[in-house]
């Protein structure tokens, strides 16, 4: 485990050993990333300059990216064949189909003219639609061109994403001897690793919407006008009898759908305001009963009863029927019937499901059931750490106050007794006791009284006039954002500063125009506190408006809370401090890219000065130069700083 600040150079660090090794060894080594974006550039930039550093050496590194990112050539020429099934635009599928006829890797990020959100999910592959070696495609697979170059390459670049696709299907009994997702290996590297947790959990959890299952059930059965599409016609051509299953299974998809309608009504009421409810041991066990279990329980039913009609009728074809890739992609679709099935049971009896988290939460007009392991951990210990002969995980943040512990146990790595565990802190060699200003005004409100918002959103305008803009205002929710963008707007726009806020644009074109308009400032939420590049007078103000403890209405974060409770531990001290201090490093690092970069990071949450744990994220920072006092003075302080 290593924690490298920004400037260190821990992309080379481990590079160097890791390639020298792999050369040496004759070993794959796996090297996995949060983010594309650094994915592209250990690629693009710092393998090959390693390489040439190394001299005449004859390695071969290739980059892996998840299945999303890639064309399906056998979806492609379904959806040509029926645009009107999947509600397609004709034109825009003529210009995949040219393209893929040119391209060599058949990536999403090669297409001239970006693929719409309505198209490219048709098209691209799919893990559980993967036909494999049935697949009359199969020849002209990017996928399995990918793997090909992947399993003669000595560094593989991969995203946790696909990392944790491959090493949870190993784990779920695939096994580590043979190809799954990625080639067999037992070293592994992984950068970024504080997001490790946050991606795993995504590959050991199970969800389900009305709008997912609406979609397979479209593929499976639409109807226009008198006309009849879909893979259940298709199948249904294949039955050499008398009796046509078609319209009984045309009318169990309806009932399913009409079960979906009714069950998605009943969670979005008991959902309410809040839009989101746990079922756990405080849930009304009888009011669910009488509410929401009938709906599960009727499209379990029903979902089931449609998988055993489709195994009935796949169960009688001959060999040759059976190897037809419809039948073998309707199979597919069953599958995750039969999972959503699973679900629907768990959630019915959620009192006997202790080791897991039960939810149910709005996105947009419709909810998402979902179920999670309580505890991670033991599953990142079995299936990464336990395994593998090797495991490097670096990050700008892993440590509070120079110790691993949390990081070490929330990802499973306490408890291994057997192996030699090796950590360390590389500070960074930035000049922060001179470069950076660290703010914070102690006339501050805490978050909880009376007049904090109007604090917040003074104090924003006040601080972003005194730098001029070039400002990332870090909120910890929207509404406070909102609210004080709404405050600020016109007094800064009419100085000149361009005022941006998440949720106007897309993330990446939103931080685009941020960066090339040096006056600009940009009030953003979540996905800001890391991830922003942006070096020199682009940014020179980071405003921190509360500290980053997670909201209380996490459904994960309260169970877990209450589990460490039931134990007797401090669920604060425990969980939500050293959670908070980690994402207060990351928005903290925004400021400070470049050794020549200066600038001000101002703190508003009264909690940092007056309380006895704000400590705990101070001694998290580098030394800084330091402005605690009333906020008038701040500005003062900031503007001498600044324009000195």
């Amino acid at each position: 485990m290593a924690e490298a600040g920004t400037g260190v150079g821990k992309s080379f660090a481990y590079l160097l050993p890791a390639m020298y090794f792999a050369l040496a060894n004759k070993e794959k080594v796996i090297i996995s990333t949060a983010t594309i974006t650094l994915q592209q550039q250990l690629f693009e930039k710092d393998i090959p300059l390693v390489s040439s550093a190394m001299g005449d050496v004859k390695l071969k590194s290739v980059i892996m990216k998840g299945r999303g990112n890639y064309l399906c050539m056998r979806r492609l020429n379904d959806a040509l064949a029926e645009p009107s099934l999947f509600d397609l635009d004709f034109d825009e599928l003529s210009g995949i189909y040219n393209w893929s006829k040119v391209t060599k890797t058949g990536e999403k990020t090669e297409l001239e003219k970006n693929s719409s959100e309505a198209v490219w999910p048709n098209v691209c592959s799919e893990s559980d639609l993967c036909l494999g070696t049935h697949c009359p495609w199969k020849e002209q697979c990017f996928i399995n061109a990918m793997r090909k170059e992947a399993n003669s390459a000595n560094i593989i670049v991969v995203n946790h994403h696909l990392l944790f696709a491959d090493l949870a299907a190993r784990f779920q009994g695939a096994g580590y001897e043979n190809s799954v997702v990625l080639p067999p290996f037992s070293r592994l590297i992984i950068d970024e690793a504080h997001r490790m947790e946050s991606a795993a959990t995504s590959f050991f959890s199970a969800e389900f919407s009305k709008t997912g299952l609406f979609r397979q059930l479209g593929r499976l059965y639409h109807k226009k006008r008198a006309a009849h599409f879909g893979l259940i016609v298709k199948l249904c051509a294949m039955i050499v009898s008398i009796d046509d299953p078609l319209d009984d299974i045309a009318d169990i998809i309806a009932k399913i759908k009409t079960c979906s309608e009714e069950l998605d009504e009943c969670a979005l009421d008991i959902c309410g305001q809040e839009g989101i409810y746990r079922l756990c041991g405080a849930s009304d066990e009888s009011f669910l009963k009488r509410t929401l279990f009938p709906h599960l329980k009727s499209l379990r039913r029903n979902l089931l009863e449609l998988t055993n009609i489709i195994r009935d009728i796949t169960e009688n074809f001959d060999e040759e029927q059976a190897n037809e890739p419809i039948v073998w992609e309707v199979k597919s679709i069953m599958r995750r019937f039969e999972g959503i099935a699973e679900i629907c049971d768990v959630f019915c009896k959620y009192k006997k499901h202790e080791d897991e988290v039960l939810w149910m939460e709005k996105n947009r007009k419709w909810i998402v059931f979902t179920r999670t392991p309580l505890d991670l951990a033991p599953k990142l210990r079995d299936s990464v750490f336990k395994v593998n002969k090797t495991v490097i995980c670096v990050s700008a943040t892993l440590a509070i106050n120079e110790d691993f512990g949390f990081w070490a146990n929330q990802c499973g790595i306490t408890g291994i007794d057997d192996r030699q565990t090796l950590s360390g802190c590389f500070p960074s060699p930035f000049p922060y006791s001179s470069a950076v200003l660290l703010a914070s005004p102690d006339d501050a409100p805490l978050p909880d009284e009376t007049g904090y918002q109007d604090f917040v959103n003074i104090a924003a305008e006040k601080l972003i006039s005194a730098s001029g803009g070039s400002a990332l205002v870090l909120f910890t929710s929207y509404q406070s954002l909102e609210n004080a963008y709404n405050a600020a707007k016109t007094g800064l726009q009419s100085l000149g500063i361009h005022c941006l806020k998440q949720g106007d644009d897309d993330r990446s074109r939103l931080l685009q125009i941020f960066l090339n308009e040096e006056t600009s400032c940009l009030f953003a939420t979540d996905s800001f506190w890391e991830g922003v590049d942006a070096p020199g007078d682009t940014l020179r103000l980071v405003i921190i408006c509360r500290l980053p403890f997670r909201t209380p209405g996490d459904p994960l974060l309260e169970a877990r809370r209450e589990k460490i409770e039931k134990e007797g531990g401090n669920p604060f001290l425990e969980l939500s401090l050293p959670q908070a201090v980690m994402k207060f490093k990351q928005g903290f690092g925004r400021l400070m890219r470049r050794s020549a970069d200066r600038g001000v990071v101002a703190v508003l949450d009264g909690r940092l000065l007056k309380k006895a744990y704000g400590k705990l994220f101070l001694q998290s920072l580098p030394e800084t130069m330091t402005s605690f006092c009333s906020l008038n003075n701040n500005i003062r302080d900031i503007e001498n700083f600044i324009y000195k």
